[in-house]
């Protein structure tokens, strides 16, 4: 059995030879095949020896940071006063995830931000110049952060039917205004892309109390660019009305900003109803009415700026914008 000094971490301490030890292990669990060991103090005090035997106890009475070492018992004690915390490894993959986690989060806190803001504007027929300021900003980060940095290579997540949620392309408005007008109100507008046969079709329901119809342009794209495609319409489509299962005349409709009764006209127009039910069972029957363009104005551009498979946003030749969502998103619901 033999003893020395050592320098161990750039402290002076004991170096134990341990007879008969075949295991040193520590509080924390760890284990050491090894006959050594180091005992290091930042502040020990005179270190007492006793011999019984074969065993041999070295102590020393240290401050916080002391060790205890019984060599016959093959224990080494460390601190009583902090639990021992298993380390927690930081990988580089561990990190990107977070950041991944982190980010995703924001763009759908911007996407809610978006769709909350168009709330009450018409699909932009009437949002406020404060509102559009508020909905560009947010369309602008959320094309800062787009997921899809080449949507027209990924035209499997680009396929599909839209629903035109907010436009600032203003020769869409007058469209959008004649649900203004008695007994008619405009529904759904939307743009199917078709992937496999790289068309495109716009299309936008109108109701009225007696029939449903719907009016479409057909056109074709071809990809330009990673963001841009080249649309070229072709003819137009207007759909075949589909009755209504329940005709009713309203109480009242407005015209011209004024409230008009017609209870006291629903007896006389009774009979009008029911010829206008006739006709419009003719011409359900009837297939939809197509017409080609034929004008150089039938071609345009469409940039797609964002692209996820919820939202659209996409940017026209004239600096329109047009953000639409994927038919059944949960952002519809919203």
């Amino acid at each position: 059995m033999t003893t020395a000094m050592a320098s161990c971490c750039g402290t002076s301490g004991a170096v134990v030879a341990v007879p008969n030890a075949a295991t040193v292990t520590a509080r924390n669990g760890k284990q050491g095949c090894g006959r050594v060991v180091c005992m290091k103090s930042k502040s020990a005090s005179s270190p007492s020896l006793q011999f019984s035997g074969v065993s041999r106890i070295i102590s020393k009475e240290v401050k916080r940071n002391s060790f205890v070492v019984a060599a016959s018992e093959g224990v080494v004690e460390g601190p009583s006063e902090e639990p021992y915390a298993e380390p927690v490894e930081i990988t580089p993959a561990s990190t990107t995830t977070l950041v991944k986690e982190e980010e995703d989060s924001s763009v759908e806190d911007l996407k809610q931000a978006l769709v909350d803001s168009l709330y009450g504007t018409d699909r932009g027929l009437r949002a406020s110049s404060e509102t559009r300021g508020e909905i560009v900003e947010l369309i602008t980060q959320l094309e800062a952060k787009n997921p899809t940095a080449a949507p027209t290579e990924a035209l499997t997540l680009l396929n599909g039917k839209w629903i035109l949620a907010y436009t600032s392309f203003s020769e869409l408005f007058p469209l959008l205004a004649a649900a203004n007008l008695p007994l008619v109100k405009v529904g759904e507008i939307s743009q199917t892309f078709d992937a496999l046969s790289f068309t495109v079709q716009n299309s936008v329901i109108f109701s009225g109390p007696l029939a449903t119809t719907s009016f479409s342009t057909s056109a074709s794209f071809e990809v330009r660019s990673p963001k841009r495609v080249q649309v070229k319409f072709e003819e137009g489509i207007i759909g075949t009305p589909q009755l209504t299962d329940s005709i009713e005349i309203p109480d009242n409709v407005e015209l011209l900003g004024q409230k008009v009764d017609l209870v006291a006209f629903q007896s006389v127009l009774r009979p009008l109803q029911d010829a206008a039910s006739s006709l419009a069972r003719t011409i359900s029957g009837q297939p939809p009415f197509k017409f080609p363009f034929q004008s150089d104005r039938t071609q345009s551009w469409l940039l797609t700026t964002y692209l996820d498979g919820d939202l659209r946003i996409s940017r026209g030749d004239g600096g329109s914008i047009f953000v639409l969502v994927k038919e059944g998103s949960p952002l519809l619901e919203l």
